[in-house]
C-alpha cells in the first residue's frame, strides 16, 4: 500500500501522458485514414487508438493508406512500452517500501522491535543489534 500511494503522483502524471497520446494518434489517424477508410469520426478514432495502444487490437476498425500502416505500426510498438512504465515505477516504489519494512530483530537490553531493516543500533536505546546469524 505504501509503495502505491508513493508512486500515485507518477502513475497519475504516465495517465496523462498515455491519454494525450491516445488523443494526438485518433485525431492524427482520423485526418490521414478519414470516414472512407472506416474512421468516421474524432471518437471512433480514438476508440482505435486505446484498441491499439493497449494491443487489444479488435481489427474492426483497421487503416488502409501506408501512412496510417505506419502510424499503427507505430502505436503498436508503444503500446509494449507504456505497458511496462507503471509496472516498473510500482516496483521502485516497492523496493523502497521493502528496504524501509520493519526488522523482526529485537533489541537484547530494551526490547524494542520495530527497527528499519538496515539499523544496526536500536533507536530507543543506542544498543547494538544482533544480525539474524547472531540471534540464538
Amino acid at each position: 500500500m505504501r509503495a502505491h500511494k508513493a508512486s500515485r503522483h507518477k502513475i497519475t502524471v504516465f495517465i496523462g501522458d498515455v491519454l494525450s497520446l491516445i488523443l494526438i494518434m485518433g485525431s492524427l489517424m482520423y485526418l490521414i485514414e478519414g470516414p472512407e477508410h472506416g474512421f468516421t469520426s474524432i471518437p471512433t478514432s480514438l476508440y482505435w487508438s486505446v484498441v491499439t495502444l493497449t494491443t487489444v487490437g479488435y481489427g474492426d476498425i483497421t487503416p488502409v493508406t501506408p501512412l496510417g500502416k505506419i502510424i499503427a505500426s507505430l502505436v503498436m510498438l508503444m503500446g509494449y512500452g507504456i505497458l511496462a512504465v507503471p509496472t516498473g515505477i510500482v516496483s521502485v516504489e516497492m523496493g523502497r517500501a521493502s528496504r524501509m519494512a520493519l526488522n523482526p530483530l529485537e533489541c537484547a537490553r530494551c526490547g524494542e522491535k520495530r527497527h528499519l531493516v538496515q539499523s544496526r543500533y536500536c533507536f530507543r536505546c543506542g544498543e547494538r543489534l544482533a544480525t539474524a546469524s547472531e540471534q540464538p
